[in-house]
């Protein structure tokens, strides 16, 4: 079997990757019998030359291969017929946008697995960039800070180099006694935690969070059972509240009345309880300055939430009372970060974490016959038709929905 590492072409661009070199070389030493191509870029953050000195061909031809890896949609006028490729194609919510390019995809004969279908049997997803989106996204809400109040001015999180970098720049802010709020329990929240305790923030419970009163910044970490109830009034668990969100109702405005900045990385379920309305977010109880919203749910569970925002301009603000977009420095505002494409920010740390995944959990189904069942799992498409799984997308593709 051939693979090849494919060109990123989609607009912005995106300069992430599947494979570093370095992870790579250790697909091929652990998998000798793979032959595996990289197409020239010019745009990935690993240069042609760095590909070359890892061992690997680098060339503008990939037809010859079987498998192609990439991050981004592929273009219409890209895909090659008749290959099995994996990237986020970002259809399997039935989004509109992408709705011809799925259709392609079938058209061509294109075996087609998404990044995000790849999962374990318990349907836990097996890999991401979720760590790195709350990396990026801690970072980016402490610099709408600095910048919105004037006391501190960070760098782009673009312009360093990795992690580390960002938590150094980080280290030499100095903030007041604030209160931060993060919420999750996943890759994306624990990136978040990762910049906070890099930061030695000072981390407290629920209860002390909510009821004391403290001389330094200090977070919260807070998991759905923290800031939802059931409505009967008993407490189950987790897998509850997965199961019958209907059943709960939002205990998130006690976190509201203490908290300066809310950092959004938990995941958002359908018929779960929004965490905030437009409603709450008008009360006088309501102290949240400073949100950034890393899961990025639009007009949903974080009322602030308008727009995605960009890498090129990351903030805006959001009135309460008139419910409309403003500066972010208006004295009314609540401060918003919402770019829906955070590891871009990080593209080194983000393809050498995402290889170390893929690497694990994926290469090794191509060599032991898919023992795990991850491929088929994951395989959208086959033979001009949608997998069983995967079928709920007729419609959609057929644009009745």
């Amino acid at each position: 079997m051939k693979f090849a590492i494919i060109k990123e072409r989609k607009n912005p661009p995106d300069r992430r990757v599947v494979f570093s070199p370095t992870k790579l070389k250790e697909f091929k030493e652990q998998f000798p019998s793979a032959e595996i191509k990289v197409e020239t870029s010019n745009i990935r953050v690993f240069s042609d030359d760095e590909y070359k000195k890892a061992g690997f061909e680098v060339s503008n031809i990939v037809d010859d291969c079987d498998v192609l890896f990439g991050v981004k949609e592929v273009p219409i006028d890209a895909l090659i017929p008749n290959k099995k490729y994996f990237f986020f194609s970002h259809t399997i919510k039935k989004q509109p946008y992408n709705r011809k390019l799925l259709k392609a995809i079938l058209e061509k004969n294109i075996e087609l697995f998404d990044h995000e279908t790849i999962i374990r049997e318990n349907g836990l997803r097996l890999i991401g960039f979720g760590r790195y989106a709350g990396i990026v996204g801690a970072y980016n809400g402490f610099r709408a800070i600095g910048i919105t109040d004037e006391t501190f001015n960070l760098p782009k999180a673009e312009s360093l180099e990795n992690q580390q970098a960002l938590i150094t720049e980080l280290k030499k802010i100095k903030l007041s006694n604030i209160k931060i709020l993060l919420t999750g329990n996943g890759k994306v929240a624990y990136g978040a935690k990762e910049m906070l305790d890099g930061m030695h923030i000072k981390e407290v419970s629920v209860a002390e969070y909510l009821t004391k009163t403290f001389n330094e910044p200090v977070y919260c970490l807070a998991d759905v059972l923290d800031y939802n109830k059931r409505i009967d009034g008993t407490v189950i668990d987790n897998f509850d509240f997965y199961d019958h969100p209907e059943k709960y109702e939002s205990d998130f405005m006690r976190f509201a009345k203490v908290t300066n900045f809310f950092i959004a990385g938990h995941f958002y379920g359908n018929g779960a309880p929004y965490l905030f309305t437009r409603k709450d977010a008008k009360s006088a109880d309501f102290n949240i300055k400073f949100v950034a919203d890393i899961s990025c749910d639009v007009d949903g569970p974080v009322a602030s939430t308008l727009r995605a925002s960009t890498i090129a301009n990351p903030f805006y603000g959001y009135n309460p009372h008139t419910e409309l977009e403003v500066d972010f420095k208006d004295k009314n505002a609540i401060v918003v970060m919402a770019v829906d494409n955070l590891p871009c920010e990080l593209p080194q740390d983000a393809s050498e974490g995402f290889g170390e995944m893929f690497l694990q959990n994926v290469i090794p189904a191509f060599f032991n016959n898919d023992k795990d069942g991850v491929l088929e799992r994951a395989k959208m498409t086959e033979n001009g038709k949608l997998t069983k799984r995967f079928s709920y997308l007729q419609n959609y593709i057929d644009g009745k929905e």
